[in-house]
């Protein structure tokens, strides 16, 4: 089986370095142009079903991608990290060597812990692959925070300490054999 990840296109908010969270924002022009780009890439891809976020910006973002290539698919387990009071801050506030460290766990200010992320991932891909043959091409479309969890769990990442690795952009991709 063949994972293609996906992080949704670019925001206004993303570009003002504001914290989304689960706020529903559309993609800016910027997001749409970086789809496209990025379809190009995937056109050749037989890809068998989208499973995408259900917030706006993750749906645009696969409609674009794929439009009515497969059947489109959200999935609650894929929607970004709940950043409760942190929403609609500026980024520098977020303490990422606090909310990605497997140990601490923290939830302070209402963030999603990093084990529940983790969680609802594994949830995720243990779902497709019971679900989907060895043959079948899934294209995942979500945020930075599921994205994460899901590479680190498809690379089989042991679960300790500071688990935030690098930087995911807009429209970055990888794909992935399991």
């Amino acid at each position: 089986m063949k994972i293609i990840l996906v992080r949704h296109g670019q925001t206004e908010s993303n570009y003002e370095g504001i914290m989304q969270g689960r706020v529903n924002n559309l993609m800016n022009d910027t997001g749409r142009r970086q789809c496209q780009k990025l379809r190009d890439k995937l056109n050749d891809i037989k890809i068998d079903y989208c499973y995408m976020s259900p917030l706006v910006r993750c749906v645009e973002t696969a409609f674009i991608l794929i439009g009515d290539r497969c059947e489109m698919i959200r999935d609650d387990r894929l929607i970004e990290r709940d950043l409760g009071e942190l929403e609609g801050k500026k980024r520098d506030l977020y303490d990422k060597d606090k909310y990605w460290n497997y140990e601490i766990n923290s939830s302070d200010l209402g963030v999603e812990s990093v084990q529940s992320i983790i969680s609802r991932c594994d949830d995720f891909l243990n779902y497709i692959k019971n679900k989907y043959d060895k043959d079948t091409t899934i294209l995942v479309v979500t945020h930075s925070a599921p994205y994460r969890a899901l590479k680190l769990l498809l690379n089989k990442t042991p679960l300790t300490g500071n688990l935030y690795g690098c930087n995911i952009h807009n429209t970055d991709y990888e794909e992935f054999e399991i």
